[in-house]
């Protein structure tokens, strides 16, 4: 397996491989990774002729300080687990800040025709500058066929899908669904740092989410997204931030429901001092 740390290699290395004709698919990631990422890699392998995984663990979208200190890196782990995959057609980029933002950390500044304020963007300021300084500045150095992001993200996914429309990146964005545990709780980087307690009582938040569709049907939205807040009242282990029914391609909330939109819930809750999101689609 090929390892880079320093993007004029890395570049230098794809640019070759480009002119004898292969095509690259592309997983970024923050590292610490599961079984979610690899699904994501499998797709692109499925897709390609090699794929480049990013582990880069992002300053600039970390709107809480502590949260960047405190987020799992675990690159040897990391390396060997995507080795499992394949060992001759995964490329890994494992740079410094250095290496990405030279002297200056800090993030551009975007503009996603209003996309970037809702959910997320409401909850973490800076949160969806920081997304697009990383992601577009990964794209100029892998410069990828294709690119591959979990819908467990969703909001994040719409926005690198505009971000490309945007700023006319030659790449195509490919969606892949949500990987669960058994137990319905969505892969995360962060579900390692739940405490046991909290780690029993995280699949609330699917399960949750699996009755909401199911009341959706029948029911408006205002309906059940008060119902939703009331099951997390009962529930003291778990903190509900917010909870969204949201049109899929404005991420608008939704105030009357038509036939001819497509809608997703989506929700953040709080175990502890870990932040859990996740979504899923209702119609």
């Amino acid at each position: 397996m090929k390892n880079f740390q320093n993007k004029t290699e890395l570049s230098n290395y794809i640019s070759a491989l480009k002119a004898k004709g292969s095509s690259i698919g592309f997983v970024p990631t923050m590292g610490a990774l599961h079984k979610g990422h690899l699904s994501l890699v499998n797709k692109g392998l499925s897709e390609n002729d090699l794929v480049v995984v990013s582990i880069f663990v992002n300053p600039t979208q970390f709107d809480n300080k502590d949260d960047l200190v405190k987020y799992p890196r675990t690159l040897d782990a990391d390396i060997a687990l995507l080795k499992t995959v394949s060992n001759h057609k995964i490329i890994t980029y494992a740079p410094s800040v250095e290496d990405i933002y030279d002297d200056n950390i800090a993030s551009e500044s975007f503009f996603y025709d209003g996309l970037e304020h809702k959910m997320e963007g409401a909850f973490r300021q800076g949160h969806f500058d920081g997304v697009g300084t990383i992601v577009k500045r990964l794209f100029e150095i892998v410069k990828p066929d294709f690119a591959y992001f979990g819908e467990k993200d969703f909001q994040q996914l719409q926005i690198i899908r505009k971000l490309v429309e945007l700023h006319h990146i030659p790449v195509t964005i490919v969606g892949c669904p949500i990987h669960r545990a058994k137990d319905g709780l969505a892969m995360s980087s962060r579900n390692a740092r739940l405490t046991p307690e909290h780690r029993e009582i995280a699949p609330f938040i699917y399960k949750t989410l699996e009755a909401a569709k199911a009341k959706f049907g029948t029911k408006s939205a205002k309906e059940v997204t008060e119902w939703v807040y009331m099951q997390f009242e009962k529930q003291s282990l778990l903190e509900l931030e917010y909870f969204i029914i949201a049109d899929i391609t404005t991420l608008k909330p939704v105030k009357r429901k038509s036939t001819k939109k497509s809608y997703r819930a989506f929700i953040a809750v709080y175990a502890g001092d870990i932040r859990l999101i996740d979504n899923i689609a209702l119609n």
